[in-house]
Formats: structure tokens, C-alpha cells, sequence
């Protein structure tokens, strides 16, 4: 493990830093989201798990920097910034973009020998699928028209034309980053992957779900949450109690 950088902090957002953790969740946040969706999780779970927020450039106190819009690109900042963080058991928790995203993670940290012990996906289908989608092509009303259709934005923002505008660049490029990312079918990864889906996600078919049992050589489940491609939003006790069960898990496993 190297040492950290100064601008580590300025992508790593620990809301309730804790000493005595002894297990990491990384929380990678959905196209045009931030590192304060996941909040709730840090508040559940503090102080027996770091919970490690992720902010892309682009957004909130990081909108002076400009977006990046290549999955790749943004992987491997994220690879090198996790690879210089304190050693310790590591989850990678992502919803939709953000599922992806920690796929692609997992695959360099399993490459430089510092796998997680399990990876979430949440709000997405497999990395091999594909639809021809191509929201980042559209004019400033289309890529906030996609928006309000997910309902992904709390209510006060979707109403502030000002503060829906400031957010366009940041969301062009993360639909840009998601809806030109490839990944072909023999392509794996060797720790559980755990799948959640909203059970009237129009983004994300159960088929599709569960094109991710193809993509790792480890376990994996699937479940299946009302609601729709935020479905967390109204079952975040249920996420949270979900993940509190896998940290007993690994506690209780390292004990033994």
C-alpha cells in the first residue's frame, strides 16, 4: 500500500470516520449522483465498517473540475485511490452506473492482488448485455427529461431549473461513461457478486440481472425489491439491514 494523496479526500467521503472498523464497504453512486446518496448507509453502519463514499469530479463541491466520461479511465482512478487506503477487508456496493463501475474496479483490484470479498450490484443487468441506448447524444431537455423518468433526483432539485442545468455536464458524461462501456461475456471476476433489482425496473429486466451470475467465478444471488430503478431509495432499511447481515457474515467467518 502506498501512501495517500492530497486529493484522495476530495474522492473518498467519509461521513462517520471510524478507528475500530474492521471491514471496508465502498459505496459507488448511480449516473449524476453523489457520494450523500449513501448517507443513510454510513449512519447504519459506523463504527464497525469504513463506509468509503465515492464523489466523481463533477458534481457538488467537485463541480469546478470537469467530468469523466470513459468507465475505464474512471476505474483506474478509483483502483489507484482504494489501493492507497489502510489495508482491510473490502466491499464494493455500486447502483446502477455505480454497479458497473465496481465490476470494472474489482477487476484491477483482483489483478493487483487485493480482491474484495464481495461486490453488490444494484440498478443494473450484467456487464455483457447491451441496448442501444444513447441519452448522452440528446439536447439539455432530453438527458433531464431521462432523469425525471428514473425519479433519481430528490424533488427539490427536479424542481430547481438552475440547479438541474449547473448538473448537465456531469450527467452527460456519466451516460456518456455507462452507455458506451462494452464488456465481453468470458469476462469474470473471482469474488460473489450479489445482485439487487427493483421488481418493476424499466432498465433492468430479471433476465438481465441475472446475466451477472455469468461474469464471476465465486457465488452468486439475486433479490428481487419492489419499487422501481431507485427502488433503494424506499427500501433503504432493507439494503441496510442486507449489508449489516454480510458484515456479521465476515466477522463471523474471520472468528472461526
Amino acid at each position: 500500500m502506498s501512501q495517500p494523496l492530497p486529493d484522495d479526500d476530495l474522492w473518498c467521503r467519509r461521513y462517520r470516520p471510524s478507528r475500530t472498523a474492521a471491514a471496508r464497504l465502498v459505496c459507488l453512486p448511480h449516473a449524476g449522483g453523489s457520494a450523500s446518496f449513501f448517507l443513510p448507509v454510513s449512519s447504519a453502519l459506523s463504527p464497525a465498517v469504513d463506509v468509503l463514499a465515492i464523489q466523481y469530479p463533477g458534481r457538488q463541491d467537485r463541480r469546478a473540475e470537469p467530468p469523466i466520461d470513459d468507465m475505464a479511465v474512471l476505474a483506474d482512478r478509483i483502483h489507484d485511490i482504494l489501493r492507497r487506503q489502510p489495508e482491510m477487508p473490502l466491499t464494493l456496493f455500486g447502483h446502477s452506473m455505480g454497479a458497473v463501475l465496481a465490476f470494472e474496479v474489482t477487476r484491477r483490484l483482483e489483478a493487483s492482488g487485493a480482491g474484495p470479498v464481495r461486490m453488490f450490484a444494484s440498478g443494473r443487468r450484467g456487464p455483457s448485455t447491451y441496448r442501444d441506448e444513447s441519452v448522452h447524444r440528446r439536447g439539455d431537455e432530453g438527458i433531464l427529461a431521462e432523469l425525471r423518468s428514473m425519479n433519481g433526483t430528490a424533488s427539490s432539485v427536479l424542481g430547481d431549473e438552475d440547479m438541474m442545468r449547473a448538473a448537465l455536464p456531469a450527467l452527460r458524461a456519466d451516460y456518456r461513461a455507462t452507455e458506451t462501456y462494452s464488456c465481453a461475456p468470458e469476462i469474470t471476476v473471482n469474488c460473489p457478486i450479489s445482485v439487487l433489482v427493483g421488481s418493476d425496473d424499466p432498465k433492468t429486466t430479471l433476465d438481465e440481472a441475472n446475466v451477472w451470475a455469468q461474469h464471476t467465478t465465486g457465488s452468486f444471488d439475486l433479490q428481487v425489491f419492489p419499487g422501481g430503478h431507485f427502488f433503494l431509495t424506499g427500501q433503504v432499511y432493507e439494503i441496510i439491514r442486507l449489508l449489516d447481515r454480510h458484515f456479521q457474515a465476515e466477522r463471523a467467518d474471520s472468528i472461526a
